[in-house]
């Protein structure tokens, strides 16, 4: 199918071609029926004008969009640290936005960001991809974190989740424990079915290991939970690996609240690496977080700038961190 011509736009929209051009240009001369209307016919058909026409899509804005599963704790903090420190050093703003898991909400938070931001960076674990297909503007430079998303052919960097969560479950069984409890992330988020996934497939190499699964979902409040559930229940365990820090963080305390003593009765892993893991002393698997969203923000401006980007999909490798929550005496590091 052929490229959209402004042409096409001006058809669809029922407007003049200079009226086109005003509403691409920000011109203040457009009344605002006629701004929405060449929206939505950019919008539909995808419409992507040549350097000379700015478009409402391509307009530099000296602006780059980050939308976020969420804005709230250390995780997203460090990757939004990671990205405002190379935005801020290449003369860019960030413009920042979250989705949740809310369904259909992708698409107006995604649609809020067109024509304000020069490109964007989505970080969308929930989203399936024809949701997400559907929700990311056409035409706009996009880096994709963490999604569901090899099928659009946009440029996506994906944490290497499985390695990580095999690379506890191999430190956990040697280092004797064989009662293993698996808090995971949220239904439907790819990041903890792959941690899930990983860390169960890995556990069936050892016959002679016994592995539960609790439902979490990120939140701190669900790693205490799961501990008061298998308190309650009476069921024996001498070890936990958390889907991520948060939930590992507050499994740790509600296990000492109860008296047990980690890592002796209980060891105890989470994923991430987040600043406040090491001073806790908590054996995790390093993400390297801030170092991410440096790295996502470097593929969109290479972009932006006119450089190709022919990487497409870019596994980020973690590492296990070992430290005294699963082996006594182990270095904060």
């Amino acid at each position: 199918m052929a490229e959209a011509t402004i042409r096409d736009v001006a058809r669809r929209a029922q407007v003049s071609v200079a009226s086109v051009s005003r509403v691409l240009n920000r011109l203040d001369n457009v009344s605002d029926e006629t701004r929405a209307r060449v929206t939505a016919a950019v919008d539909a058909l995808g419409y992507v004008p040549h350097a000379g026409a700015r478009s409402l899509s391509l307009a530099k804005t000296g602006a780059i969009g980050v939308v976020l599963p969420n804005l709230h704790g250390e995780f997203f903090s460090e990757i939004v640290r990671g990205m405002d420190r190379l935005a801020t050093e290449r003369g860019y703003l960030l413009l920042l936005s979250n989705m949740h898991a809310q369904s259909g909400k992708a698409e107006a938070v995604l649609k809020a960001m067109h024509g304000r931001v020069d490109g964007l960076i989505v970080m969308a674990p929930h989203l399936e991809d024809v949701e997400f297909a559907t929700a990311l503007p056409r035409g706009t430079p996009a880096v994709l974190v963490n999604t569901r998303a090899e099928i659009l052919g946009r440029p996506a960097i994906h944490l290497d989740n499985a390695a990580g969560a095999r690379a506890v479950a191999e430190h956990l069984v040697a280092t004797g424990r064989r009662r293993i409890v698996h808090i995971s992330g949220p239904l439907g988020n790819i990041d903890a079915e792959e941690r899930a996934a990983a860390f169960t497939l890995a556990l069936k190499q050892h016959p002679d290991v016994q592995s539960h699964v609790i439902q979490g979902d990120f939140y701190e409040a669900s790693g205490g939970a799961a501990v008061a559930a298998l308190t309650a229940a009476g069921q024996s365990f001498d070890a936990i690996f958390a889907g991520n820090d948060m939930m590992a963080i507050a499994a740790l305390e509600a296990l000492r609240d109860r008296g047990l003593k980690v890592p002796e009765d209980v060891a105890v892993a989470g994923f991430d690496d987040v600043p406040l893991a090491s001073h806790l002393g908590l054996t995790t698997v390093r993400v390297r977080i801030a170092e991410l969203g440096e790295r996502a923000i470097e593929r969109l401006i290479r972009m932006l700038e006119g450089e190709e980007d022919n990487i497409g999909e870019e596994l980020h490798a973690p590492e296990l961190v070992v430290r005294g929550s699963t082996v006594a005496g182990a270095p904060i590091r």
